[in-house]
């Protein structure tokens, strides 16, 4: 009977207590673990997406104001004979409309003076001050004890922050001052020596020691028979949207100005902003439909929206993205109808190529005229400044995360402390089985002796 009993009750059986202790306090632990694990899983792709989202809206626009800048998307300039002039684009060139014919009939050119050939450039030329007179304005040039040589003469013209270039060059003899001022008939100058300077220092001075070798002069040119002058050869106010490089004079000689518009890479372009948008808005509308803090992008979604309506140039007609075939579906997406921006880009390409690269004149603006470019950077600086969208977005979603972690460190805490209670309370239960495997013992020696001297 008692053996039958101890055997019920599971004495001397070998339960493996380590293993059961470990088994319940995964039990225990492994569900709440996952459960975290999962929500920090989904706290993840969420940072993920918004980081994805602004990581496009960024790339997006800048690309396209990259495109814009470099003129990839302008109407470039014509020029008929580029041995007298060159030209280059600027935002504001219309190829609809532009031709012009110039004629150069002198070139912008510096004053250089040179002096007689200096036998030693170390020696002394005398001292005393002189005066460098450009363009109406003085500057003091001294020479003195430390400066006392052609060399020093030349590094006091340069440290005069006048305009006025200093050189000496090699010549059969020795060596020559040069002097060269900046471009244009404003900036002529004179050298000449002050009252009480030393009489030597006269060689060096325009009004007899040194050589005119040419003359400032300004440009000389007409465009369309209008007569300009200008101080430099590179010309930027004249022409709307170019600017001019004038390389000789020819008087007499009509160089014919035009303009091309690169068709092709704006049909191009079109396309790919339509491809990219749907990019970003798909990464956009991800994020925003995720739970949680990410929804907060919802309006950034309509901002998207918004711009398949904005006015982008001041054009009467084709002003805005619908006007030359774009249009969205149920799904907020883009597409192109070819046909019709086909028919627009033949009829009035220039209205399209405004779009993308706005005329900036007197009349035409940021605000008159942004341009899709404009536009979008708008919407970039305001999603992505300080305390934009995306960075409220973000440090709710990295809170969160931090809360994840900690509440895991809770979880694991706990599920720590449970063990160890575990350990305690099965180590107790071992203590109490060994016992009642010794009483155990004991009985069945007591009973056996009984048996014993019964049947003695």
């Amino acid at each position: 009977m008692v053996s039958s009993i101890a055997n019920s009750l599971g004495f001397g059986s070998g339960i493996d207590i380590p293993k059961l202790v470990s088994d319940l306090s995964a039990a225990s632990r492994q569900p709440k673990v996952a459960r975290i694990n999962a929500l920090a899983q989904q706290n993840q792709a969420r940072i993920s997406a918004v980081a994805q989202a602004k990581s496009n809206l960024v790339g997006f626009a800048d690309s396209l104001a990259q495109m814009i800048s470099d003129g990839t998307l302008r109407s470039t300039p014509t020029v008929s004979d580029e041995s007298v002039l060159t030209a280059t684009t600027r935002a504001g060139l219309s190829a609809d409309s532009f031709s012009a014919t110039i004629v150069v009939s002198q070139l912008a050119r510096a004053q250089t003076s040179y002096s007689a050939v200096v036998a030693d450039r170390t020696a002394a030329i005398g001292q005393g001050t002189m005066t460098l007179n450009v363009g109406g304005a003085d500057h003091t040039i001294t020479i003195d004890s430390s400066n006392d040589s052609l060399d020093g003469l030349a590094a006091a013209i340069n440290a005069s922050d006048s305009g006025v270039t200093a050189s000496i060059i090699a010549d059969q003899g020795g060596h020559r001052l040069i002097l060269k001022g900046a471009n244009g008939a404003e900036n002529a100058f004179t050298l000449t020596a002050d009252a009480g300077a030393a009489p030597e220092l006269s060689a060096f001075t325009t009004s007899g020691g040194l050589t005119q070798g040419q003359s400032a002069a300004n440009a000389e040119f007409t465009v369309d028979g209008i007569a300009f002058s200008r101080s430099s050869n590179i010309i930027d106010d004249v022409v709307p949207g170019m600017s001019l490089t004038l390389k000789k004079a020819a008087p007499g000689q009509g160089v014919d100005l035009g303009a091309s518009r690169p068709l092709e890479m704006i049909r191009q372009t079109v396309g790919d902003f339509v491809d990219v948008y749907n990019q970003l808005k798909k990464s956009v509308s991800t994020a925003a439909s995720m739970p949680g803090s990410t929804m907060s992008l919802r309006p950034l979604e309509k901002e998207l929206a918004g711009l398949m309506g904005q006015v982008l140039t001041s054009h009467d007609s084709i002003n805005t993205l619908a006007h030359i075939g774009i249009s969205t579906n149920k799904e907020g997406l883009m597409t192109l109808d070819r046909a019709k921006f086909d028919k627009v880009l033949a009829v009035d390409p220039g209205a399209i190529e405004a779009m993308f690269n706005p005329r900036r004149d007197a009349t035409h603006n940021e605000t008159s005229d942004p341009g899709i470019a404009v536009a979008l950077d708008r919407l970039r600086d305001a999603a992505v400044e300080d305390d934009g969208v995306f960075d409220r977005v973000t440090e709710a979603l990295d809170k969160r995360q931090q809360a994840i972690a900690k509440e895991l460190d809770a979880v694991e805490a706990r599920e720590d402390a449970y063990r160890a209670r575990l350990e305690r309370q099965y180590g107790g239960l071992e203590a109490k089985l060994a016992a009642f495997k010794a009483t155990q013992s004991y009985l069945e020696q007591q009973i056996q002796m009984w048996n014993n001297q019964y049947k003695g």
